[in-house]
């Protein structure tokens, strides 16, 4: 069965409640209709508004999305033959070369690591040595046996791991030629008796017989030489000796460049224009073989698939989004730099929130969300409207969310006085709190951050002024912005304290405020980033 593959449903970076919720409802009505594995992802730390919120109605936070950058986990390289170290090199060679025409085996530990690779080539270069220097170290006598189906004849004491020596034909002729059979001689005889007992005489390590009936006069023989009859003829024998060793014998441990599933596509393009093997192995995170790849695999990646909700902007998408493939955008921001090469699915409404967007989509597909993901959609419509205060909340913002709580058993303004107390949290590191909601934007070539946060009471807050500033100041360096913004909006007063780490005459400029104190001014019915800031910041540099 053909597997579905994921498809990432993602918000912007430092996501606020409306990006983690458009991405956890989007993805449940792809899924509710059929479409399946879409994932709902995020592309930071949630904020303690979004944390709460998720306990509240019993959700798990989406997942962690780092980077859509291909990987090798992306590819569908080869799964090549794979051995253990003491495989004989026959039985390697027959799962190559007979069984599935490969030209590489990969020879791994007992725990499954890799040990090193083997090719026919390797192979080869053995069994051609065998033929210059006819001496074996060490061959398994187990390995032997299973090679010529062989079988001992000794007496049953005596008992033979290994075997070493030179390995001896004993040719038949009318005067044999026993000169080579000497002590520790591997010999292979036939219907030749004088040949077996020169063998026995000189201490052979070993005598195979071949095809004859002579070995049953030794059948049960107790000697030191290992006693072997097997149907075999003496050519077939002979090779079939060199081809017992062990596999990793011909092999260096873990000479070749490897690759991990989770490294990056682009790196390993790298990687292999600066080597030249035939194939790399595909290691786990526990180093364990899973596969191979070739230069050939690298020409038609499979790209991970990723729709983006409430942005369409680059600089706030997830990083390496040039090498996925984008399926779609829902958002409610203006249009920006996100550009594809084929149609995909847009749709951007002028609405207060993205997922009032996806929850018209639930109605029009005659789907109705449980109660407690209609409950955590109310409450990412409030949150990102501010209850409705935003200028950019529309009369379908407020009847999508009146809806939505009545399927949850909710009062709108609870929940909207329950939103805002949990992003308070005035009590956290200024770091924490300034980056919570930031995001970055290129206007008219002044690179720019602007961070939010919403709050029932903001005096606590702006008296940490100073704190601001600084973190304000020393991120505008670090990041080389041009200017750094923190807009502290105050639901009750319907206003934000805005601060500014740059010059303070943006403010006056762009704000027609009198004048700023301490690099901070308060903006009465200013409280949208998208729908009052950016767009007063676009009109004064035009």
């Amino acid at each position: 069965m053909e597997i579905t593959p994921a498809t990432y449903v993602t918000g912007h970076r430092n996501p606020d409640t409306d990006s983690i919720v458009a991405a956890i409802s989007y993805a449940n009505l792809c899924n509710a209709l059929g479409e399946t594995g879409y994932v709902p992802a995020r592309l930071g730390h949630l904020n303690d508004e979004s944390m709460f919120l998720l306990n509240k109605f019993g959700f798990q936070p989406p997942l962690y999305l780092h980077t859509v950058r291909t990987q090798v986990r992306d590819i569908e390289f080869d799964q090549l033959v794979q051995v253990g170290l003491n495989a004989p090199v026959s039985h390697v060679w027959q799962l190559m070369y007979e069984k599935q025409r490969n030209k590489i085996a990969q020879v791994v530990n007992e725990d499954g690591t890799l040990y090193g690779v083997v090719s026919v080539g390797d192979i080869a270069e053995q069994d051609m040595h065998s033929i210059r220097e006819p001496h074996v170290e060490n061959v398994p006598v187990f390995n032997l046996l299973s090679a010529i189906e062989g079988t001992i004849i000794n007496s049953d004491e005596n008992v033979f791991e290994n075997l070493t020596g030179d390995v001896v034909i004993a040719l038949p002729g009318p005067e044999e030629n026993v000169r080579d059979v000497k002590e520790g001689s591997i010999v292979i005889c036939g219907e030749q008796q004088n040949v077996a007992e020169k063998a026995l005489e000189n201490g052979a390590a070993c005598i195979i017989f071949c095809q004859c009936k002579l070995a049953e006069k030794y059948r049960g023989m107790n000697t030191s030489t290992c006693l072997i009859t097997t149907p075999c003829d003496a050519y077939m024998t002979s090779r079939m000796i060199y081809q017992s060793i062990p596999v990793s014998r011909i092999i260096t441990p873990h000479p070749m460049v490897c690759f991990h599933l989770e490294d990056y596509l682009d790196d390993v393009k790298e990687t292999i224009l600066q080597s030249r093997y035939r194939s790399y192995p595909v290691l786990d995170e526990n180093d364990h073989v899973v596969g191979s790849l070739s230069r050939y695999h690298l020409m038609q990646p499979k790209r991970k698939r990723v729709f983006l909700v409430d942005h369409n902007e680059i600089g706030q998408s997830v990083p390496g989004l040039d090498q996925a493939e984008l399926v779609g955008i829902i958002d409610h921001h203006r249009l920006a730099d996100v550009q594809t090469g084929y149609p995909v699915f847009m749709r951007n409404e002028p609405v207060g929130s993205s997922v009032t967007i996806i929850a018209t989509m639930y109605q029009e597909q005659g789907l109705t969300p449980g109660a407690n993901l209609a409950g955590l959609m109310a409450a990412a419509i409030i949150s990102d409207t501010v209850m409705f205060k935003s200028p950019t909340a529309t009369p379908r913002d407020r009847r999508i969310a009146e809806r939505l709580a009545r399927i949850a058993g909710l009062d709108l303004e609870t929940l909207g006085t329950e939103v805002f107390s949990a992003s308070q949290s005035a009590d956290k590191p200024a770091e924490s709190l300034l980056f919570s909601d930031f995001k970055e934007f290129l206007i008219s070539e002044h690179k720019l951050g602007i961070g939010q946060i919403t709050s029932m009471d903001s005096e606590s807050l702006i008296r940490r002024t100073d704190e601001f500033l600084e973190i304000m100041e020393t991120e505008k360096e670090k990041k080389d912005y041009d200017f750094i913004l923190l807009m502290i909006t105050d639901v009750l007063r319907e206003g934000t304290e805005l601060l500014i780490a740059g010059d303070d005459d943006i403010l006056i400029q762009a704000f027609g405020v009198p004048k700023v104190e301490n690099h901070r001014a308060f903006l009465p019915h200013v409280v949208s980033r998208k729908k009052q800031v950016v767009p007063a910041l676009s009109a004064l540099w035009g």
